[in-house]
């Protein structure tokens, strides 16, 4: 009975209201970003429901039907987004591999055997220059002294572990 009462209330400009609403909510859905078509369908969607409703409870049915809709384009836009369109928009799917030639920042195993100078004492941390780049080191626990040849020994992940060249 109240839903007949709801359909009756309808003005133009709540029509309106309820269909920019939608439309922007869902614009928002399949564009993220800033959020402001999403706040203004938001805004909208209120604005018909106050310019609708009679009563509280026509209010919590209107809430309802504007949750189930929106439930449902939320459950297409992430169909969407795992097989379709926006899935070629939002996800990218180029890798930069190894074979290709690059070399990530953790990946430093070609520094393995390679020869250099300590800029600093390494107690047993410190710095030393490898051909004009300077990495952070760590010795094996030994102290050794500012300007002495080392020869890295073993690269995990981050951790460059290097010994006196005797």
């Amino acid at each position: 009975m109240e839903l007949v009462g709801l359909l009756t209330n309808l003005s133009l400009i709540a029509i309106i209201c309820f269909i920019a609403g939608f439309a922007l909510v869902v614009v928002e859905m399949f564009h993220p970003g800033f959020g402001a078509p999403g706040i203004m369908g938001g805004i909208l969607l209120v604005l018909g429901v106050i310019m609708t409703a009679k009563s509280v409870l026509q209010a919590f049915i209107l809430l309802l039907i504007i949750m189930a809709i929106l439930g449902a384009a939320l459950a297409i836009v992430l169909q969407s987004a795992a097989k379709g369109r926006l899935n070629r928009i939002l996800i990218l799917h180029e890798a930069q591999k190894k074979e290709d030639g690059y070399i990530g920042t953790e990946d430093l195993n070609y520094f393995l055997g390679q020869t250099g100078n300590t800029v600093t004492v390494l107690r047993p941390a410190g710095t030393a220059d490898f051909s004009g780049i300077k990495l952070d080191v760590v010795s094996e626990g030994e102290f050794i002294s500012k300007d002495t040849k080392v020869k890295i020994i073993k690269v995990q992940g981050r951790r460059i572990v290097v010994k006196e060249c005797k």
